[in-house]
């Protein structure tokens, strides 16, 4: 399809110093949770965005000296030989697409505590590591500056051999830099502190010595803040950073622009809408003739058009959109806005950094697996045989799986009992600020009015008879699970008495579809993630009085991998939520409450009308071992098999069901699974 005439100014080559972007599509330095461990991985990774149609692919974070080192978090580096064997590897492959290869070079400072390396960091002063390690950097002395210019030029040079094409300075996210830059962390008294233009000096020497080092052949990028970090009537302050970048604007080739807040940028759809990095940058391409970037969780091409003739803009950044779909320009490029990923925002991708795991995606299953498992986000291999499958269930595993079985020719037929698509999907976008996932729904169904192969049966509650009948060759089971309403959870093994009993308990499940308790609620989170803050944040809206009781320490622990905690926390606070940590319950009668301890065991009581509990779910599996009985009974001849998937077979974020769908439909040809001992990556010195 010819490329609509609206999207021309996204395709226009952008000149970047001395290297040219064929066009403004920008991935940002993101997180992989690969880094130096796993150089296989990201090479092939990185090169699907570029085969994707991204001008520019950067890498991660990439530490310049063993004293900016940030395990368990992975991160890329650039130390030595093995480093450049590595880079080049991924840069090669950049090549091959005509991307260019950006790497984002970052000392960390008192925020990268080294231990792994065991090196001491160097910082702006003797400051506490941020994120709560009993560590302290050391003050900075005129040799360690000598010492930090030479540790970026030698990492330059080392960039410079990998082929990179574009080096960075990492300058914001209160790291080393971006620590000199604030009137809040910079407390020096000599020549990199006190006034703006003392506090520009360094990052105007690492621009300098980048330039030098790299001379006419590779591009400077700075990733900066221009905010002060502060907030007035809910609006960005931006006196200081305005006074620091007029001192600095016209240095690099390229400024990459964030917020100060984490929040902001790498805030969740739940609180963060799309181009709110706007109100930080804006007055920037005022200030300067360089090419700007910036990320928003950019989805929609006309919000990507209207940043550059707004002049906000020269080029469109992005980190999460080029996760959830590598292949987003090139479907811009040909019309075909129908097969886009649209990113969720739900930040599962960020969770694989934090907890030092390899990237993944609830939209998109083969981000991570391009080299592991040789999955491809677009390509399917052909079908193998003529054998038909039907697939019970059309959540996010069974919508999944029906969509890459289709693609690869085969024919499904897809049943779901209930009127709509999406099952867990469709009922959890219907909370408070979760609409946007049921793009996990949306894109699938679409997808489906391409495959004529593909048959979808709503209002169709099939038994294990049904089943037979239907002379399917193979049988998938994606039924999904359902939350239990006994207390059973990881704090309550055998569950809580009685509580199964009482007509004033509620689940998730009755909340989603409509049943709401009134008066004072408690609501009971032993789940850790998202669910309990939600459904707390939706009763306290509707006049419910809300007491919050978990057995953790905080609101959404599992937040802290995705970001997402403190706002959580935050918002519940702002809502007049009363909140109680480190408490398990040991009995409700329907009226009264005790709770205990998690640490002492003391015990206390409340009174509440009813009781909400988010403790654990339970496969929905029974029509599963119904017919696998009387396939072992010798009933079922005509099943060549059967299988468990998703929520059904194990309950877990909706990322694992979507994988588990496109994994089932792959491996369910025998040459198409992997032994995982032959793809184990690692970086070979």
């Amino acid at each position: 399809m010819k490329r609509d005439s609206r999207f021309d100014v996204l395709f226009e080559p952008v000149a970047i110093g001395p290297v040219t972007s064929k066009n403004r599509f920008y991935q940002v330095p993101h997180c992989t949770g690969m880094g130096w461990q796993r150089p296989n991985m990201l090479a092939e990774m990185r090169s699907m965005k570029a085969e994707g149609g991204w001008g520019v692919v950067n890498t991660e974070y990439c530490s310049i000296h063993p004293s900016s080192d940030d395990v368990p978090y992975p991160y890329a580096s650039l130390w030595d030989q093995s480093d450049i064997r590595a880079h080049h590897m991924m840069t090669k492959k950049l090549h091959k697409h005509n991307a260019l290869a950006g790497v984002e070079l970052w000392y960390g400072g008192a925020n990268a505590s080294s231990q792994y390396t065991r090196e001491i960091p160097i910082d702006v002063n003797s400051r506490p590591n941020a994120g709560g390690l009993p560590y302290q950097s050391r003050k900075m002395d005129k040799q360690d500056f000598r010492n930090l210019r030479q540790w970026f030029k030698d990492a330059a040079l080392r960039a410079k051999e990998a082929e990179f094409d574009i080096v960075y300075a990492y300058a914001t996210h209160h790291y080393l830099l971006h620590n000199f830059q604030l009137s809040d962390t910079n407390d020096r008294n000599d020549e990199y502190g006190g006034s703006v233009k003392n506090r520009s000096r360094l990052l105007c020497e690492i621009i300098e010595v980048l330039k030098d080092a790299v001379g006419d052949k590779m591009a400077v990028a700075v990733r900066f803040s221009p905010d002060d970090n502060k907030l007035i009537n809910n609006k960005p302050v931006t006196d200081e950073g305005r006074e620091f970048f007029e001192l600095v604007a016209e240095l690099p080739d390229l400024w990459d622009l964030t917020s100060s807040n984490w929040d902001i940028e790498l805030g969740t759809s739940r609180f963060v809408n799309e181009g709110a990095n706007e109100p930080y940058i804006d007055y920037i391409k005022k200030m300067t003739s360089k090419p700007v970037v910036s990320v928003g969780r950019f989805t929609s091409p006309d919000s990507m058009v209207s940043q550059i003739n707004r002049g906000i803009l020269d080029m469109i950044g992005a980190a999460r959109p080029s996760i959830a779909d590598p292949f987003l320009p090139k479907k811009i490029e040909e019309g075909r806005f129908e097969d886009i990923r649209e990113c969720i925002g739900c930040n599962i991708c960020y969770a694989g950094d934090q907890s030092g795991t390899p990237i993944r995606c609830t939209q998109n299953p083969t981000m991570g697996e391009e080299w592991r498992r040789d999955w491809h986000p677009e390509n399917l291999p052909s079908k193998k045989s003529d054998k038909s499958f039907l697939i019970i269930g059309a959540g996010p595993a069974g919508l999944e799986a029906a969509h890459a079985l289709g693609k690869r020719g085969y024919k499904v037929m897809l049943s779901e009992q209930r009127n709509k698509l999406g099952g867990r999907v469709t009922l959890e976008s219907s909370l408070p600020s979760l609409n946007e996932w049921v793009r996990v729904r949306d894109y699938r169904q679409q997808q489906f009015l391409k495959l004529p192969n593909v048959e979808v049966y709503l209002n169709s509650k099939l038994s294990a008879e049904d089943v037979l009948l239907s002379e399917a060759d193979h049988i998938v089971i994606a039924t999904g699970a359902h939350w239990r309403n006994d207390g059973f959870g990881r704090s309550n093994l055998l569950g809580i008495n009685n509580l199964n009993t009482l007509n004033n308990i509620f689940t998730p499940d009755d909340i989603m579809m409509g049943n709401h308790p009134k008066g004072e609620v408690v609501v009971f989170d032993d789940d850790y993630y998202y669910m309990g803050p939600v459904i707390a944040e939706m009763l306290q809206k509707a006049g419910c009085k809300v007491t919050f009781i978990t057995t953790s320490n905080m609101v959404c622990s599992f937040g802290s991998y995705t970001s997402e905690q403190p706002s959580a926390q935050k918002n519940l606070i702002k809502l007049g939520v009363k909140l109680i940590f480190s408490q398990n319950i040991n009995f409700y009668d329907g009226k009264n409450l005790e709770m205990s301890c998690m640490y002492t065991g003391q015990k206390s009581n409340l009174k509440t009308d009813s009781l909400v509990t988010i403790t654990a779910r339970l496969p929905i599996d029974m029509l599963y071992y119904q017919v696998k009985d009387l396939m072992d009974a010798g009933k079922a001849n005509s099943i060549k098999s059967i299988y468990c998937i998703g929520d059904a077979n194990a309950p877990a974020p909706i990322a694992s069901a979507v994988y588990a769908g496109r994994k089932y439909a792959l491996e369910i040809d025998e040459d198409l699974k992997v032994n995982y001992s032959l793809r184990r990556d690692t970086n070979l010195v």
